[in-house]
């Protein structure tokens, strides 16, 4: 059956998704399976011995490469095993994984494929990464900001509004920008993107973490050097324990001590005192982001949710507090990715233009299926960095996407 895929590759999480053409047009999207049984898979590559990488797994701190996203555009390259590798090819080599995943399981190749990317790129950094996608075989792929494709996964549900803002809170970044539908019946985006690089669900954890230290120092300190083992499930603990706090009010974090399991109770008050001033932040800079295209919270049809962290019931409540009409979904984490999928459908069978003069934005930023010429000197955004003196990086050896390495596409699938 004919297919569109939709990618949303964040700092922390991956996910895809289709939609399918069937009886004459084109089903809802919805997210495929990427990790054992789970539409999320780890943004990480582990590097093994002989070179090939496998996705979604980490391993040695050397040999995994993490956050890659964020690293893209930056002067120095990721080292892995003492090699460099460029961020933007291993950005393309994950999404790769992801294109052949998705093509073994639908038994055929995508007929489009978008990808997002973050709301703050500028020519820079979407030349970089077009030109790695052309060199892994992904030429053709659509590159779309995630603010964006959040939009258009809430048009998909049925979102009416022509003017809406986009509150992406993922597990280490966050963007907010306002977004206009166009002539096309496309959403654009409007004004000035904000955006913080290091905040997201992960420094969520991380208070929550620190919090549970505090209180169980006196236990830690008795266990001596056993208690090491135990703070290296906190982590995880940490986030299971968010993750229940959206629904319910009250958890306990549990620690393995050598003298036994240890509880601390945690109420979804002191969880949220714990995030408020970081959620706080993010509304502020959302405020900031309304503000930059001349609006105000009251002219907006709507805040569109996205990401896993802006499930946390503390950031629908400052959003409501600041004046915003706030838009939900049942699965912010996944938003983005049907979103893409819902953008691709569009690329084929573009939906009638609605009404009304067309209102001013910018425009798709689609890669070429030839080799891009010239260069980036016709920069968009003059505060990212000028391309690096020439580095030597360590080849992948993917002159074509049917010699990729990657262990994980069949050892992954659920």
């Amino acid at each position: 059956m004919p297919y569109v895929l939709g990618i949303d590759i964040g700092n922390t999480s991956t996910v895809a998704a289709v939609a399918r053409h069937r009886d004459g047009s084109w089903s809802r999207p919805e997210p495929v399976v990427l990790h054992t049984a789970s539409a999320t898979l780890p943004s990480t590559l582990l590097l093994s011995v002989d070179g090939t990488f496998t996705a979604g797994e980490v391993g040695a701190a050397n040999r995994t490469a993490r956050d890659v996203l964020s690293r893209v555009g930056d002067e120095l390259p990721l080292l892995l095993a003492g090699e460099p590798y460029r961020p933007e090819a291993l950005l393309a080599l994950l999404a790769g994984h992801v294109v052949d995943q998705v093509h073994q399981g639908e038994g055929q190749p995508a007929q489009a494929i978008v990808l997002s990317h973050p709301a703050s790129w500028g020519r820079y950094r979407r030349d970089l990464l077009h030109h790695a996608l052309w060199e892994s075989g992904l030429g053709s792929v659509t590159l779309l900001p995630r603010t964006v494709t959040v939009a258009e996964s809430h048009a998909a549900r049925g979102f009416p509004g022509g003017v809406a803002a986009v509150y992406a809170l993922g597990g280490g970044t966050f963007e907010a920008a306002v977004v206009r539908r166009n002539s096309r019946g496309r959403y654009e985006t409007d004004g000035v993107p904000q955006g913080l690089t290091r905040l997201g669900g992960v420094d969520f954890d991380e208070a929550l973490a620190t919090h549970v230290r505090s209180v169980l120092a006196r236990e830690l300190a008795a266990a001596g050097p056993a208690a090491g083992e135990a703070l290296r499930t906190l982590p995880a603990e940490c986030e299971r324990a968010k993750r229940d706090l959206t629904s319910g009010s009250q958890t306990d974090v549990v620690l393995p001590l050598p003298s036994g399991p240890v509880r601390t109770p945690v109420t979804r008050l002191q969880f949220e005192e714990l995030v408020r001033p970081a959620v706080q932040t993010t509304v502020e800079l959302l405020l900031c982001a309304v503000r930059c295209a001349g609006l105000a919270p009251a002219r907006l049809d709507g805040v569109l949710l996205d990401g896993g962290s802006s499930r946390v019931p503390l950031v629908a409540e400052l959003l409501v507090a600041a004046g915003f009409p706030v838009q939900t979904t049942p699965d912010p984490q996944t938003a983005a990715a049907t979103g893409a999928a819902a953008a691709a459908t569009q690329i084929l069978a573009p939906r009638p233009p609605p009404p009304g003069p067309p209102p001013s934005a910018g425009g798709l930023v689609r890669t070429a299926p030839s080799p891009p010429g010239g260069g980036v000197d016709d920069l968009s955004s003059r505060d990212e960095p000028p391309p690096r003196p020439p580095i030597r990086y360590a080849p992948l050896e993917l002159p074509k996407r049917s010699r990729r390495k990657l262990a994980g596409s069949r050892g992954h699938e659920g």
